[in-house]
Order: C-alpha cells, then sequence, then structure tokens
C-alpha cells in the first residue's frame, strides 16, 4: 500500500518530522505536504518531473500526489510538513481542487518576499509545535489559516505558470474551473466541445486558452492526467494494465501504454514491476533517519527573531570581561580616510553639509578626492592656463573642516606633457597659497597614470615635498552600485573588517551622489557606497562608523561578534552579529538567502563585567534593521521613488540608534544583558559614577 495516512494531534492539523532522506519510495499522502530542505539538497519527483531542492528551498506537495525523495548522495536534513487539507476546507471549501506549486528551477527563484514569508509562517508553525507553549494548539490554527490564504495568492498553480491572473480574478476563476472539470473528470469520454460549451467559449479559443495556461494541448493535459492517476492504481492495487487503462478513461490499453512511455519512458507494466513492492519490503527499502524535531529551531532562528513567542532563554551566549586586562592599544585607523568623492560634488552645498556633519561626528584625517583635474573643475586637457579657483574653493573648504585633502592624480584626456603642465601649475599655485595647508596634501594614482608618467610626476612632487614622510599610493575607483550598500547588512560587516580585517573599504564613500547615476528606479537608496544618502539622510554604514568611533584607546578584549575597550572615561563594548560569510560583500539577492542560515539569527548575550571599583552608568546605542535603519523606515513606506517634505523628515529623524540608560551600584560582577538583531550592532558605555562627599 503506497498511500500513507497521516495521523494528527486533536486540535492540531498539522504533522511536522524533521528527517535525513537517502530514499523515500514512490508514496502519496491524505495531506498537502511541503518540503523544507534545510541542508544539503533533496532530489523530489512529482509524478514524472524531477525537482532539485537546496538547502533554503520549498517544495510543495498536493494532497494524493504520487512522489518520491531520494538524496543526491550528500548527506540532506529536511522539515516535512503535512497538513490535513479538511482543515482547510473549512475556510476555503475547494480546497481539494486547489494545487500549488513552488518554484525551485534557478538558484535564486525563491529570493522572492513570498518565499520569505512562507519561511516564516512555516517556522511559526515549528516554534509552536517544539515549544507547546499554553494554547499552542490555538495558535498552529491560526497560523495555518494565515498560511493557507498565503498559498493560494502566491502559490496556486495558475498563478505560479502566469503571474497576470493574480490582477485577473474572472480569468483565473475559469482556469481554475476547467482544470476542476478535467480532474474530475479525466476517467471519462469528456472532450473539448463539453468544457467549451460549460465555458461558453469557442473550442478553438478554449484550446488557445488552454496551451497558454498549462503548456499542454487539452488531449496532453487529459491524457498526462490519466497516466499519473494510473500511478496510483499500479502501485496500490491487484488490478491488470487492462483493468486500470479502462478506469483511468483511455479507449484501448495500446493508447494507455504509448502515453505512459512518453511520461515516464516506460511501460505500465514495467512501472510496475520495478516500483511495486509488498507494505513490509517497502518499510525495508525505506532510508529515512529520524532527527530530534526540536534540532530544526537552529536553522530558522532568522525567522523567528521577531516572532514574541518564540522562547530564547535556552540561546544564551555568556561572555566574561575583566577591564583590567589591557591586550594593547587600539588604534582607529579606520578614520586616517573617507572616500569623498569628486571635487565637483564638494561645489554643491548639501554635499558640504553632509560632509561636515560627518567630520564633525568621526573627525577623518585625510579625504580622498577625485576628478581634480577635470572640465568639471574648469582644468581643460589642451589648455596652457589652468583655472585653480574651483579646487580652490574645495581645498580650502576641507581645510576649514581639518582634512587633509589626498588627490587621485588622474590624467585622463591630457597627453603626458599637457598633464605635466597641469600638475606643474597645481604645485606652483597651493605650495603659495596660505588658506590650504600644502605641505599635507597627500597623492594616489588612478590606474590611468602610466608607468612612464608616473616617474616624471614624482621628479615634480619630490621637489615641493621631502620623500621620507610622503609615499604615493595607488587608488582604484569602483564605480558600480550594489543595492545592498543601504541596508543594514553594513553594520556588522563594515565593523568586522575595519578591526579584523584592517581592511580600509576604500570603495566606501562620505555621500551618495544622484546626478550621475543611470537605470535608477528611485531617488531615494539606489545602491551608491556613500554613508549618507543624496538627501543628507543617514545610512545604516555611516552608524557603523559612528559607533566605531566612540571606543577607547585601549583594548581590553576582542573576538568575532565584539571588542571591548577603555579610555580615561570609562569602559566600551561593541556587540556585532558576527557570521561566516561576514568577510566579503555579498549581492543585495544573496541577503535574503543569508537570512535563512542558522548562523545569521539574533543574539542574546549575557556580559559579566569585573573589576569595577564604582558606581556606574550604562549608556547602550542599539541599531538594527528595526532601530535606527533608514533604509527599512523606506521599506516600511512602501519604497516611494520621492520623498515628500514630510517623509524626508521622518526618514532624518528615524536614522538614528535607539538609546537608553541604565544605572549600576558597585558590585563584584556587573551583568549587562543584550540582544543583538540580526544584522546590527550594540555598543554599551559605561562611565564611572563618583560618590560626593
Amino acid at each position: 500500500m503506497r498511500r500513507e495516512y497521516i495521523n494528527y494531534d486533536v486540535g492540531v492539523p498539522v504533522d511536522i518530522s524533521f528527517v535525513s532522506v537517502e530514499d523515500y519510495p514512490i508514496h502519496w499522502h491524505n495531506a498537502i505536504e511541503i518540503i523544507y530542505v534545510l541542508e544539503g539538497k533533496l532530489q523530489v519527483y512529482i509524478n514524472s518531473i524531477k525537482y532539485e531542492v537546496s538547502a533554503g528551498e520549498i517544495e510543495i506537495i498536493n494532497m494524493d500526489e504520487v512522489h518520491h525523495l531520494k538524496s543526491n548522495g550528500e548527506e540532506n536534513k529536511v522539515l516535512i510538513f503535512y497538513i490535513d487539507p479538511y482543515f482547510f476546507e473549512r475556510y476555503y471549501s475547494d480546497i481539494e481542487n486547489m494545487y500549488f506549486y513552488t518554484d525551485s528551477s534557478t538558484e535564486n527563484a525563491q529570493a522572492k518576499e513570498e518565499y520569505e514569508e512562507l519561511r516564516a509562517l512555516l517556522a511559526a508553525i515549528l516554534c509552536e509545535k517544539v515549544q507547546r507553549q499554553e494554547d499552542y494548539d490555538e495558535n498552529i490554527r491560526d497560523i495555518l489559516v494565515e498560511l493557507l490564504y498565503h498559498l493560494i495568492n502566491n502559490f496556486n498553480y495558475l498563478v505560479y505558470e502566469k503571474e497576470e491572473l493574480k490582477e485577473d480574478i474572472n480569468l483565473f476563476r475559469r482556469y481554475h474551473s476547467i482544470s476542476k472539470y478535467i480532474t474530475n473528470n479525466y476517467n471519462h469520454n469528456i472532450t473539448l466541445k463539453d468544457i467549451a460549451e460549460k465555458e461558453f467559449l469557442s473550442p478553438r479559443y478554449l484550446s488557445h486558452e488552454i496551451k497558454y495556461a498549462t503548456g499542454y494541448s487539452f488531449t496532453e493535459l487529459l491524457n498526462l492526467t490519466r497516466v499519473e492517476e494510473s500511478i496510483k492504481l499500479l502501485l496500490d492495487s491487484d488490478k491488470t494494465i487492462s483493468e486500470i487503462s479502462e478506469e483511468v478513461g483511455f479507449s484501448h490499453i495500446r493508447y494507455y501504454n504509448k502515453n505512459f512511455k512518453r511520461f515516464y519512458n516506460c511501460t505500465p507494466l514495467q512501472f510496475r514491476k520495478r516500483y511495486m513492492v509488498e507494505d513490509e519490503e517497502l518499510e525495508k527499502v525505506k532510508k529515512v533517519k529520524n532527527l530530534e524535531l526540536k534540532e530544526s529551531i537552529n536553522y530558522l532562528l532568522s525567522y523567528l527573531q521577531s516572532y514574541d513567542r518564540f522562547n530564547y532563554e535556552d540561546r544564551l551566549i555568556k561572555i566574561n570581561i575583566d577591564v583590567d586586562n589591557d591586550i594593547g592599544s587600539f588604534n582607529k585607523e579606520f578614520k586616517n580616510v573617507i572616500t569623498i568623492g569628486e571635487a565637483f560634488d564638494l561645489l554643491i552645498e548639501d554635499n558640504k553639509d553632509a560632509l561636515e556633519e560627518l567630520q564633525g561626528e568621526i573627525g577623518f584625517q585625510y579625504g580622498r578626492i577625485l576628478k581634480v583635474f577635470s572640465t568639471d573643475m574648469a582644468i581643460f586637457p589642451g589648455s596652457t592656463f589652468f583655472n585653480w579657483n574651483r579646487n580652490k574653493e574645495v581645498l580650502e573648504f576641507l581645510y576649514d573642516l581639518d582634512i587633509k585633502p589626498l588627490i587621485v592624480i588622474d590624467s585622463t584626456g591630457f597627453s603626458d606633457d599637457n598633464f605635466l603642465e597641469a600638475f606643474q601649475s597645481f604645485l606652483s599655485y597651493f605650495s603659495e597659497l596660505e588658506s590650504v595647508d600644502f605641505w599635507n596634501f597627500r597623492f594616489e594614482y588612478s590606474n590611468s597614470v602610466s608607468e612612464n608618467l608616473r616617474k616624471r610626476i614624482n621628479e615634480l612632487i619630490e621637489s615641493y615635498y621631502d620623500t621620507d614622510t610622503i609615499n604615493i599610493g595607488s587608488y582604484n575607483d569602483i564605480a558600480e552600485t550594489n543595492p545592498i550598500y543601504d541596508t543594514a547588512y553594513m553594520i556588522p560587516y563594515i565593523i568586522h573588517n575595519l578591526i579584523f580585517n584592517n581592511n580600509s573599504l576604500q570603495f566606501l564613500k562620505a555621500f551618495d551622489v544622484l546626478d550621475k547615476q543611470v537605470n535608477i528606479t528611485n531617488e531615494v537608496f539606489f545602491g551608491y557606497p556613500g554613508l549618507v544618502n543624496d538627501m543628507g539622510i543617514k545610512k545604516p554604514s555611516y552608524y557603523a562608523y559612528y559607533l566605531l568611533n566612540k571606543l577607547g584607546d585601549r583594548l581590553v578584549a576582542q573576538d568575532n561578534g565584539y571588542i571591548v575597550t577603555k579610555s580615561d572615561y570609562g569602559f566600551q563594548i561593541l556587540l556585532y552579529n558576527f557570521y561566516d560569510n561576514l568577510d566579503s560583500l555579498i549581492p543585495l539577492k544573496e541577503y535574503s538567502n543569508l537570512r535563512a542560515l542558522k548562523s545569521v539569527p539574533s543574539k542574546k548575550l549575557s556580559l559579566n563585567i569585573t573589576n569595577i571599583q564604582s558606581d556606574i552608568k550604562v549608556t547602550s546605542y542599539e541599531i538594527n534593521e528595526n532601530e535606527g535603519s533608514s533604509f527599512n523606515y523606506w521599506l516600511q513606506m512602501g519604497k516611494p521613488n520621492r520623498l515628500s517634505k514630510e517623509e524626508k523628515e521622518i526618514l532624518h529623524k528615524a536614522s538614528f540608534p535607539e538609546i537608553e540608560f541604565k544605572y549600576f551600584k558597585k558590585s563584584a560582577v556587573v551583568n549587562i544583558q543584550a540582544e543583538i538583531e540580526g544584522y546590527g550592532a550594540i555598543l554599551i558605555l559605561i562611565e564611572k559614577v563618583q560618590k560626593h562627599q
């Protein structure tokens, strides 16, 4: 017998298995089955079609749909949800004729929002099933109803095939009616004309519609349905091939054999001999290892971080900190250089304001300036006279901000001799100018400058500067945009790479520049690597620098996920969510996939701090996707292409960390609890409080 019956707990119309599958032979269920691969890969054969489902992906198997699960050779871990369709029937009476499908055809096919929501719903059901808190059965039923309509609206087989059916309810109903009629009458002698009359359509038009919706002609679809239904009779009855052929609606056994072979590459008899086994033998060939269900929770933590019934108590990370430790100095090398961008951009007042505020908060030593020798700055190739007024305005502004210029030498458009004239003029002009600090200018070469020209430029520079103090490096401006730059992902990425990888992150820039962007979909967040957007709204990346800058100058402790420092004013603890992919930048399309990895959940920490010899005041700054991320607030607004004055003000005010204050009496051990959201950080400032006499 191949039809498996699922037993459900009373009042809980879902059963969940956590398994490792090597081979689960052909079978079918009286349930809607949702397969969620958590680790490895799983080959899923549904009727005559093979699907390969990778970690993080989902496959839906409809009630009584014949399927076979098989490993591809590597170990896998799979969650299987069996949902009672008769529970769904209470809310949607036609559930038996509703078929759901997911897309696993390409690598990122399931990175869309509807899949993320599906994963979150499944995670919540799993959480309730594992924890079994008060009213868990009622909560499961509520989530299942939400799941039902999410499936109907996003994973119905017709919507899966034709996205436009979401917008045309009448067309959707027609296609559903046609499919339902074929499914319920396949074993009768039905014709295209029968359905056409039922739907008040011409047979020719209906034939075109069926082909458009399913990819099959009417006859092909009818025969495919008959063949697939015959599988159950082949494996779960002792009827002859001739009897089965007649029962599923074929007029002759030869016609049945022909169509069966078309879809399964063998005859019905060959199929039966290959796959039919007795119940006792079936259990022997089934190679499925049951795993501890509660262990599967670890894979779905990122989807449970906002689920208020999820219990975090067993996932507490303890960190012991002795503030008397001193393991060396903490040099804030991330403040050495900030890439400002093109010189012309600093002739725009809004950009000046953004840089002035950034410098006031962080205090960078050098600012990298591009396109100093460009027509935008009134420096024209071929000219013998060079007007430095625009550059003077820019460099004087930097001087006022106490930012030393790091000038990227770019000879694009110039001949070598002509550029040397321009550069000689630049050095001569600014060396005599008292309103800038010429002797602290530094230079880098862009890739456009040839080796021969570099040698000649070096000679010019050496005639002005002490060669022992000036080192001319290289800079490659990466003009590519990446939507990930706007997201909270950048918070832990920047913190980790600046602290542990000594990565200067040269691609990051002070502010976004909208004017030079092409093919953008909005003017708010368009994937430019600025710390501040074009409207002066601070992005999550800004606050990575903001928090780092508040650290002290002596190291107390550090490890992946945290750094502890101290200064004359107290102690500083910066926590961020560390995970394996943090060393490299990812494209936005992988952002949602990463959220499904078990290494990117929220983390709850218990900090045990010793050797603080006084009362203390604790100030904490928290920023993540839910707190202080202007990008996420913009998403919640509906991703407007342009901002109204009110929306702009809201984003300006919202883009700041959440701040909390606490007071602790002197004690042998100070315990501070903290919870870091998936893509976020928390800075804890501990200030000694002196008692007044």
